[in-house]
């Protein structure tokens, strides 16, 4: 007979890697619950950037196995009058600060209860001021995975009461002639992931991508143009990025986050 594995507990933050902080979240879940399974989904959210956070959550949630617990922290107001939130959806159990990280959440899942946490038996006894991520969600995340009921963390709150910021999106002027957009983020290779979404662009026609003072075509992967040369093409979240082959494109072509793009009917 096959013992059921507890929840995995999945964290992202804004905190990198060079300091203990990370660390320390993982020394406290285990701590409380030594048989949890920890995922870094990653750390490297730009500093502060809420809007980016939950992007990313948004767009990595669905590879989860039900059940997962999230622990996002991306909080510049730690320490204010903030709350702390336990948001469940149909999946899926979510532990952040209620300033928008969990926009994408609300947006695009079906959220079944939302709790303020404020159970200070769930908590670590001593509590820095700005560090909710060691000893708020960390703990918390930790009683959950080892049964506690999500009741229990403090007093149940309507959803639409949390909450939300606007997330990077494209539009069109023109009737679809065209769409605009930013860049949301750049990956670890350069890449910039865009908020030009795949999905509205005809697929019957080609388009040609503007960033900054560079003209992309769309193409469909990395060696449909020459070694070094930039490229637009549909990413795996279902955004358009851009890239150069075997390059760094943010580099090279000079982009940063937060610069416009722009795809247009060709």
């Amino acid at each position: 007979m096959h013992t059921a594995l507890p929840p995995a507990v999945v964290l992202m933050t804004d905190f990198g890697l060079s300091d203990t902080y990370v660390g320390q979240m993982k020394g406290v879940i285990l701590s409380i619950a030594p048989a949890t399974r920890i995922i870094d989904l990653t750390h490297a959210v730009t500093a502060q950037n809420i809007a980016q956070g939950t992007f990313l959550l948004g767009k990595s949630t669905p590879y989860f196995p039900d059940g997962t617990i999230f622990v996002a922290v991306v909080d510049p107001g730690v320490g204010t009058s903030r709350k702390a939130i336990a948001v469940e959806t149909a999946r899926h159990i979510f532990l952040a600060p209620d300033n928008g990280l969990l926009t994408s959440i609300f947006q695009g899942a079906e959220v079944t209860r939302c709790v303020t946490i404020t159970n200070e038996r769930y908590m670590l006894s001593s509590r820095s001021s700005t560090f909710h991520g060691r000893d708020v969600f960390s703990p918390v995340a930790a009683h959950l995975a080892s049964g506690v009921a999500f009741e229990e963390l403090g007093s149940e709150i309507n959803p639409s009461t949390c909450t939300r910021i606007p997330l990077p999106g494209c539009q069109s002027r023109d009737n679809g002639a065209s769409w605009e957009g930013t860049i949301i983020c750049t990956d670890h290779f350069g890449n910039l992931i865009t908020s030009l979404d795949s999905e509205v662009l005809e697929r019957s026609n080609q388009w040609l991508v503007s960033a900054g003072e560079h003209e992309l075509p769309i193409c469909r992967t990395y060696c449909d143009v020459a070694d070094q040369q930039p490229l637009a093409y549909t990413g795996s979240s279902g955004m358009i990025e851009i890239a150069v082959r075997n390059g760094n494109a943010a580099e090279i072509l000079g982009l940063k986050d937060g610069d416009p793009v722009r795809a247009d009917r060709v």
